[in-house]
């Protein structure tokens, strides 16, 4: 019995010390970050997308998720390993053994089951865990890029609301300015009330946008704090501008990037490889399955199973060890048509992943058009801003020389409102577009940098 006690001490041991190291290696003391991080300072494109990929909740579901894949992994690989199990029990017999008498019977045994072959199942459900894990590493960086694309898209909005307000600003300006000429003129009885009465009705418009664009710029801030996991009340700075992003990329280049670096791709190739890993477990009945054991068993006639008073074959303790092989040989063809079934899902992965990387060259195409478009409006947009500013000013000289009318200097203040509205615009489906360009190649441009 002290030699029971003895080998049951030491293998718990060292069950508890390879646990521990496991629960060493599981630490992840970065992924236990507070949300409450440094938001003060200003926050630029770049840093905003950092603080979205440290703390949004989407990236802590993935990450979860990765961590549960690496268990997976981990598990598969401890299958490979002996099992132990042990047992304890009592039995009363209405009469006694033969030669003893003894009507109780105690039991205490110890089983370790070593696989030796299981017809390359243990293989490749092992190699299916780690192409989990390598598939969940890639839906991580495509929630990445899903989220980068958000915050910028969003940010690049805000952007826009900006320039809207100092465009509906300005106009505001210029209206309320020629308010007070019309009525100067109005009161001296060069001008008749109808022109007052227009302007007092395109300055009350103009406001209307004013207090439109103000509102929009506050429901973008409040997007971007949603998206950075900032409370909502929280008056972060968010700074920056429209601006032209170079970019010399070539469609062969860009495609050449997508294809290498999309992880959407990566995910197809990966299923498809499971896939065949699926074939092989299916496949695993059709060998035999090796399996080495070792029984240590003790018992007797009390607790203590320590075989005191027994005289027959059930007392004391004995230990066996050995080798068993098992098969099926036949099973009306089920094994067959799975492993078929199995062989199917191969080819219907390899299909999919070809229709992705087809959805994956139009979307470069589609950004790249998306990019050369925004780039030629921004082209015209500006120079129609300069000849928008040039007419109005020459329609209000006009007006206060008394050769124009009220209409041409409303007109012109309209058209230049137009323009400015036409060129935020474009530089924000500019950026916009090169954000979704990045994204289609699967690379992350975190502050929308130059990259070649």
């Amino acid at each position: 019995m002290n030699r029971t006690r003895l080998l049951l001490t030491l293998i718990l041991s060292a069950l508890l010390a390879s646990a521990g190291i496991a629960f060493a290696q599981d630490a992840d003391p970065a992924m236990d970050k507070a949300g409450a991080e440094d938001i003060s300072g200003p926050f630029d494109l770049e840093r905003c997308v950092q603080r979205a990929l440290g703390f949004n909740p989407n990236m802590q579901a993935i990450r979860a998720q990765l961590r549960g894949a690496e268990h997976g992994q981990r598990s598969a690989l401890g299958q490979f390993g002996p099992a132990l199990s042990g047992g304890f029990g009592y039995t009363h017999y209405n009469r006694g053994y033969t030669y003893s008498g003894k009507q109780d019977d105690w039991v205490a045994s110890l089983n370790l089951t070593q696989p030796i072959f299981q017809g390359f199942n243990l293989l490749a459900n092992w190699q299916k865990a780690k192409l989990n894990k390598e598939s969940t590493e890639a839906s991580l960086t495509n929630v990445e890029l899903s989220l980068i694309e958000s915050v910028q898209s969003n940010y690049l909005s805000l952007l826009k609301a900006r320039m809207d307000v100092k465009s509906a600003e300005d106009s505001v300006a210029r209206l309320e300015s020629q308010l007070k000429v019309t009525n100067a003129f109005y009161e001296v009885g060069l001008r008749p009330k109808a022109e007052v009465l227009d302007a007092e009705v395109d300055l009350a418009t103009s406001k209307q946008e004013l207090l439109k664009a103000r509102n929009n710029v506050s429901t973008q801030e409040a997007q971007l704090n949603t998206l950075l996991n900032i409370p909502l009340e929280a008056p972060i700075k968010y700074v920056g501008e429209l601006k032209y992003i170079p970019f010399d990329l070539t469609l062969k280049e860009c495609l050449i990037r997508a294809y290498d670096h999309r992880p959407d791709l990566i995910i197809g190739q990966k299923s498809v490889e499971m896939a065949q890993k699926d074939v092989t477990m299916s496949e695993s009945s059709f060998y035999p399955s090796v399996n080495g054991h070792w029984d240590y068993v003790t018992r007797g006639d009390d607790p203590a199973v320590n075989g005191n008073g027994y005289i027959s074959e059930r007392s004391g303790e004995y230990w066996t060890a050995g080798v068993d092989a098992t098969m099926d040989i036949f099973s009306w063809g089920s094994d067959y048509y799975d492993s078929k079934k199995y062989d199917e899902m191969v080819k219907q992965m390899e299909a999919d992943l070809e229709n992705t990387r087809l959805n994956a060259g139009f979307e470069v195409k589609s950004a790249i058009l998306n990019l050369q478009e925004a780039a030629d409006r921004i082209s015209v947009a500006k120079k129609s801003v300069v000849a928008a500013e040039e007419a109005y000013r020459m329609a209000v000289a006009r007006y206060q020389a008394q050769v124009g009318t009220n209409t041409d200097v409303l007109n012109a203040q309209e058209r230049l409102s137009l323009a400015e509205a036409q060129l935020s615009q474009a530089l924000a489906d500019y950026g916009t577009a090169v954000s979704k360009l990045y994204v289609a190649m699967g690379e992350k441009n975190l502050g929308l940098k130059e990259v070649k």
